[in-house]
């Protein structure tokens, strides 16, 4: 019989949790780093190089790889003669875990986990509770694996109740498409094939888990169904040419796990779940002799990249007119400078219903730019914390009322915009810029200076006011309607296509 104390299990999970928040695993920066190797769409390529980078200043400042620091979900295998000494159930140990995790004061993490929420959706602020999965295994030990796994990415998980006779591929190649950008590609699949609806929903999460080895399989080749149609799937969503950021490129994902289960003969459930470009989890064993510490990677194991876009338009955001946007062209990088407003889902809802009422705003949106963004707390000196954009699309119903009844000029977002909000833009001459999802450290070095102008309840949803310098973005929707995410994988996809050919 193996004792595993209380407070083990509460640091380790702590510890963790922390770990992931700034050590990309090795094997994802290999994988990372072969695909900007790799890469010949110079959109796509300058994304991956933002990531590549970020995560190295995320290892050596050990602040969030995202300012998406995730919901908990825990994975226990328990031994069958293992034994808890403590007074917590284990659910409440896991907690613990999580709440010294993200209120820990030299490296604070987003709390983003909303109670009752169909309701008031009120902030628990220690983002507890977390997502437990447990299962009783023979043996003396607890098996344990913690991840953070991102709104972003979460939002796009995908599930269907197939007939058994239909394909499961063309399923996933007819939706994957339509998951867009918001998952920040590039990253990784994980498909649950059989069981039931839940089950094939727990199996494709538990099988992001798995170390990205997708160049080895291809090497050695498969041996089963489920290798099979790993290889066959990644060849094929990789053809689609979506690209890093959903710019258009060669690398979309950089492996796709499967796992199945045996289901009923009248069901073939399938469900898709991906772990984005900051995918966070980490894997260790409890023995009962003490607390666990994972071993960090070595700064060796990145790629030596500088980041600066020589060919880029710097900006003045407190003069800049609505004349001079009109002249950025779609693709262009563009740098910030000035002073920059910030707002996502609770301001916007807020703020429409303002509008809605007749009453004035508390900020002038006139000849101005909003990033959607619900940055980290500073630490130490810090002007505010790891800062990158939100999924943009959630503001499209807000964004032709903003445009027209505000003065807005401008949006900085992640990844792409709908047709609603591309209409918006068109017709009001405006224009939406990108900023690269998963590389929030990198962009809140732009930051220099933070204050909160209104809606201080909101917390991290609050608006703020930067003021940023050189702060990278691309024209991702320019004022004539033209959207980047739409001609991108476009290209590309013809390009691969003719490549393929030509081999």
């Amino acid at each position: 019989m193996t004792t595993i104390k209380q407070e083990d299990l509460i640091q380790s999970v702590a510890d963790a949790l922390q770990f992931i928040s700034y050590y990309h695993p090795v094997d994802f920066i290999r994988s990372l780093a072969a695909a900007y190797e790799h890469e010949q769409a110079p959109a796509a390529k300058d994304a991956i190089a933002q990531l590549l980078i970020n995560s190295r200043m995320c290892a050596e400042g050990h602040r969030p790889i995202c300012q998406d620091t995730g919901i908990v979900t825990v994975f226990l295998k328990v031994g069958m003669d293992v034994h808890f000494e403590g007074t917590l159930p284990l659910d409440e140990m896991i907690n613990e875990g999580v709440r010294r995790a993200y209120t820990f004061a030299d490296n604070k993490l987003r709390a983003s986990v909303l109670a009752d929420p169909a309701g008031k959706r009120l902030n628990t602020r220690d983002n507890t509770p977390a997502i437990l999965n447990v299962s009783i295994v023979p043996g003396n030990k607890l098996d344990v694996i913690v991840a953070a796994k991102g709104g972003g990415s979460e939002a796009k998980s995908k599930f269907a109740m197939l007939n058994p006779s239909d394909s499961i591929v063309e399923w996933v190649l007819k939706t994957v498409p339509t998951m867009g950008a918001g998952w920040c590609p590039p990253g990784i699949l994980g498909i649950g094939i059989g069981g039931t609806a839940e089950k094939a929903m727990l199996i494709a999460k538990e099988a992001l888990m798995e170390p990205i080895d997708m160049h080895e399989l291809k090497a050695r080749g498969p041996q089963g169904r489920a290798e099979e149609l790993r290889i066959e799937l990644y060849d094929k969503i990789n053809a689609l040419g979506i690209g890093a950021q959903g710019l258009g490129g060669l690398t979309t994902v950089l492996d796709v796990k499967v796992r199945d289960y045996p289901t009923h003969a009248a069901n073939l459930p399938v469900a898709m779940i991906p772990n984005c470009a900051a995918t966070r989890h980490a894997h260790f064993t409890l023995d009962g002799s003490g607390a666990v510490a994972l071993k960090p990677p070595s700064l060796s194991d990145w790629p030596e990249l500088t980041y600066s876009p020589a060919s880029a338009r710097r900006v003045n955001l407190d003069t800049v007119t609505r004349e001079e946007v009109q002249s950025w062209k779609p693709g262009e990088v563009i740098l910030l400078n000035g002073k920059l407003l910030t707002g996502r889902d609770a301001a916007h809802k807020r703020m429409t219903e303002m509008l809605d009422r007749g009453e004035k705003l508390p900020v002038d949106f006139t000849n101005r730019f909003i990033y959607y963004v619900g940055p980290v707390d500073p630490v130490r000196d810090e002007a505010v914390g790891p800062a990158g954009p939100t999924t943009s699309t959630r503001m499209d119903k807000f964004t032709r009322q903003m445009l027209e009844q505000t003065g807005l000029l401008g949006m900085v977002g992640k990844a792409e915009r709908g047709p609603t909000a591309i209409e918006a833009i068109k017709d009001n001459k405006a224009i939406y810029l990108m900023a690269v999802g998963g590389a929030a450290y990198l962009v809140a070095k732009a930051i220099k200076k933070s204050r909160v102008l209104a809606f201080a309840d909101l917390g991290m949803e609050a608006i703020y006011e930067f003021e940023v310098a050189d702060m990278p973005v691309t024209v991702a929707v320019d004022s004539k309607g033209t959207a980047v995410h739409e001609t991108g994988p476009r290209e590309w996809k013809q390009r691969i296509a003719e490549l393929q050919v030509i081999q």
